[in-house]
């Protein structure tokens, strides 16, 4: 697994329950055109399913470029799972998401991020960036309009760095198309 090593402040760059993912060899194309991408998602929610498993888990995904809101009397959960969030949020909101994470978790909750990776040829290139370090990128709706989203693709070191006030035992790991981040809130 490619493990970037930008803040030597950090004892735990290595995350054990990973696995390397240029040794999967679990998914072969079935004929059914099962891309890279798909693939290496597959493989790091298979992970994730097994580091979550037992725990109550509250699942967010923000695949379609926005962030969900956490449910109303949400609360207790082992382990708060956000799928393509992160990305999505600015940084004057990155706290406010933390704070209502915090609150639907359990003391000492598993919170992970699941987020895209910056691949030349794959991701939408950026856009512009704005005044507070904010990344932007154009998409095409449905309904063949273009529109301007929040994107960022941030560094570990960045990641690591905005969540320690919330949490320990911060862990990052790559693979070829995701990063993920684990942590366990305090």
């Amino acid at each position: 697994m490619n493990h970037d090593h930008q803040d030597d402040n950090d004892d735990n760059d290595e995350h054990e329950d990973f696995e390397d993912f240029e040794d999967d060899e679990d998914y072969e194309d079935d004929g059914e055109g099962l891309s890279d991408r798909d693939a290496d998602l597959a493989d790091v929610r298979e992970q994730l399913a097994q580091l979550t498993d037992g725990l109550e888990t509250l699942t967010l995904t923000g695949d379609d470029g926005t962030v969900p809101t956490i449910p109303d009397g949400v609360a207790g959960c082992g382990a708060v799972v956000a799928e393509f969030c992160w990305s999505h949020l600015k940084r004057d909101e990155q706290d406010a998401f933390l704070a209502n994470v915090k609150k639907a978790a359990a003391k000492n909750a598993l919170l992970v991020l699941l987020d895209d990776i910056y691949v030349e040829g794959v991701s939408n290139p950026v856009a512009r960036t704005d005044a507070q370090g904010n990344t932007y990128e154009m998409v095409s709706l449905e309904d063949g309009q273009r529109v301007e989203r929040t994107k960022s693709y941030p560094t570990d070191s960045a990641l690591r760095k905005r969540l320690a006030n919330v949490a320990k035992e911060i862990r990052v790991a790559r693979w070829e198309y995701f990063w993920v981040l684990t942590c366990k809130l305090k």
